[in-house]
């Protein structure tokens, strides 16, 4: 068997995906690497991270995130305040929706599931 594997996620080699596309204020630049994929496409792992900045999120399937990097807050669209940065782990269930408010490049491995 050959198990995927990664000593350091700084040398995972992502793709640019640009500046969101719901940013509210600062330049918030996206980058992405996804790792594995259900064959049917009921879920994925990667590796995500995005420069400074705020924006809107909407998560459409349940996530699991384990942050890497960095520092940020997630506020909840009725009002709850996730604060994350290194060591953090968060669930986001489906239907989730907020802000993303990044104050220090952030970067999390993620598990999601449709």
């Amino acid at each position: 068997m050959n198990t995927p594997y990664w000593s350091d996620y700084k040398t995972v080699e992502m793709e640019d995906l640009g500046v969101s596309s719901t940013t509210i204020s600062g330049n918030p630049r996206v980058h992405l690497k996804i790792l594995g994929a259900m064959p049917d496409g009921s879920g994925e792992c990667g590796i995500w991270s995005c420069t400074p900045g705020e924006r809107t999120i909407a998560f459409d399937h349940d996530e699991f995130c384990h942050f890497l990097d960095g520092e940020g807050v997630y506020v909840h669209e009725d009002g709850e305040e996730i604060p994350v940065r290194a060591g953090s782990m968060v669930y986001f269930p489906a239907g989730w929706k907020g802000r993303s408010i990044i104050t220090k490049t952030l970067s999390k491995a993620f598990m999601c599931r449709s």
